[in-house]
């Protein structure tokens, strides 16, 4: 019995292993989604802070998931700037982003201000700390309040209060489910979820 059961779960599509994570308790659906991409992908959102311990918990398994090279999907990061402080690490994604530098300074801040316990939240000292990887502090000060960076901020903090977070971190599925949590199982959920929007489509 227990040899069919196994055999029956292997037969069935990864959508539907999906109901084995429960709404309410694994995500939720959000109340204000966005359109779904015209391009065909699934978005994946990640909304996180520099200087929040559960989401440098998370980083590893989202990173792991990522060298799989999930198909189908456009993930992308958030810095959320939900206040003063939040928005200063935001900014300071952005100009690392504009110059092309946020997969050889993502893992390095966030070591920087959760293992070392430095103090990397304001203009001044992101400018010390992504001069390590050649930004020049007045280029990085240039870009710090630039328009596109600017633009880029308000879209992640409007996005953060369409869904309602109410902290970080959090993954948002194809702009209709929000996962929390910091564990491997966060990504199984996402990985789940993925797979049901995908599954809709064919």
């Amino acid at each position: 019995m227990k040899k069919f059961i196994a055999v029956l779960l292997l037969a069935l599509p990864t959508w539907a292993l999906a109901l084995t994570h429960v709404e309410g308790k694994d995500y939720t659906r959000l109340a204000n989604p966005t359109p779904a991409l015209s391009s065909g992908l699934i978005e994946v959102r990640e909304f996180f802070w520099y200087g929040c311990p559960h989401c440098y918990t998370l980083e590893p398994h989202v990173a792991a998931w990522l060298k799989t090279n999930p198909a189908g999907i456009k993930f992308e990061r958030s810095p959320a700037a939900l206040n003063s402080v939040w928005e200063a690490n935001a900014r300071g994604y952005y100009v690392a982003e504009s110059l092309g530098l946020v997969e050889k300074t993502h893992g390095p801040l966030f070591a920087a201000i959760q293992i070392d316990k430095q103090r990397l939240f304001s203009q001044k000292s992101l400018a010390k700390f992504y001069a390590g990887f050649g930004v020049k502090e007045a280029n990085f000060n240039g870009l710090y309040n630039s328009f596109t960076v600017s633009a880029k901020v308000a879209q992640s903090r409007n996005l953060a209060v369409r869904y309602q977070l109410s902290g970080v971190p959090a993954i948002v599925v194809n702009g209709k489910y929000l996962v929390p949590g910091e564990s491997a199982r966060t990504i199984e959920v996402v990985k789940a979820l993925v797979a049901q929007e995908q599954a809709k489509k064919k």
